[in-house]
């Protein structure tokens, strides 16, 4: 049997404090998040300030929470894994400080995650049979990541986003037709009542670089066809954007994802991220997955949004790959995944 490995993981990159405690990188013990979303809601969007001040008031009572709801104590916990980077410079400081502070006065070993390894990672929690190698698209706020898992903190990046975000570019949009944030889930719940192949909006290309991203594009094309409606003082049937938005977000995903496929012959497919948990776009990929009789893999919502197990899963493969951080570990806001 193999011997356990506690690890105590903390998450802070953008707006959810978050904290658990995860064994052996698939069971999860505790996955505590204190989420800022009513907060930022007021202003449309997350405010880095508000964010790292209220990292700052909540993080101790998540971690503790953390250990109390696994059953367990700093000193049986085996290391300490933190998320560095990517994200808002003062939020990770918050997540990095308090971790180099816990892995100091336990004596513990400290395990610097990659934001966007924690995601993919998220994978491993609920699909125990899921090994690498497999293809993994990230679709999140701050990152849309089309990659190659070559094997456990190994990665080829096939293609990137070259503007915004999936994630980012719904949140502009739900702004735009006065659905408010967070954008995702806004636009994913309006959508069910519109026609989505009522307006054309266009669908990115990126040169040579077939496998990045373009979505500013898009997002221009909605706000245009907002303002060319309201100059003609033609109804603008808000259900119907949504829906036309998010299906041209969808078939740029799954055109890329398929493209990729074909390509690389890959028998597993993996999605990861906040938009991961949008049920029309995870249902067009499971779709691509089936016709190809590729395997398809996706972690809950709750394990989509920014969460401290999936830094658990993530921290667990770097422990054993003996990658440990001193208590020089600092933020790192742009970090590149493959990057330690």
């Amino acid at each position: 049997m193999e011997k356990e490995v506690k690890i105590l993981a903390i998450e802070s990159s953008c707006d959810e404090t978050a904290a658990a405690v995860v064994v052996n990188g698939r069971d999860v013990r505790s996955n505590v998040i204190s989420s800022q979303i009513d907060i930022h809601t007021l202003y449309g969007g997350v405010v880095p300030e508000i964010a790292s001040r209220n990292h700052i008031e909540r993080i101790n009572q998540v971690i503790e929470e953390a250990l109390k709801k696994a059953d367990t104590t700093l000193e049986e916990i085996d290391a300490i894994g933190v998320t560095y980077g990517p994200g808002l410079v003062g939020a990770l400081l918050v997540g990095v400080a308090e971790a180099k502070a816990l892995a100091y006065a336990a004596k513990k070993p400290l395990i610097p995650v990659h934001h966007i390894e924690g995601h993919i990672s998220a994978n491993y929690i609920e699909n125990k049979e899921l090994k690498p190698p497999f293809l993994c698209l990230v679709v999140s706020g701050g990152h849309t990541h089309l990659v190659k898992v070559l094997d456990y903190g190994k990665y080829e990046i096939l293609g990137k986003t070259r503007d915004d975000a999936a994630g980012e570019a719904f949140d502009k949009v739900a702004r735009a037709i006065g659905l408010g944030y967070p954008g995702g889930p806004k636009i994913e719940k309006v959508s069910h009542k519109g026609n989505p192949d009522a307006i054309s909006f266009p669908r990115a290309k990126v040169g040579k670089d077939e496998y990045d991203f373009s979505f500013s594009g898009l997002k221009s094309a909605v706000l245009n066809y907002l303002n060319s409606c309201k100059m003609k003082d033609i109804e603008i049937n808000q259900a119907d954007v949504a829906a036309s938005f998010q299906k041209a977000v969808s078939d740029v995903l799954v055109d890329h994802v398929n493209h990729a496929l074909n390509e690389f012959k890959m028998d597993k497919f993996a999605i990861a991220g906040g938009v991961a948990s949008n049920g029309v776009i995870r249902e067009a990929l499971r779709e691509a997955c089936e016709k190809k009789g590729v395997e398809f893999y996706h972690p809950s919502p709750i394990l989509c949004t920014d969460n401290g197990a999936m830094i658990g899963a993530a921290a667990y493969y770097d422990y054993l790959a003996g990658i440990r951080a001193d208590l020089s570990l600092n933020a790192i806001p742009n970090l590149k995944l493959g990057e330690k």
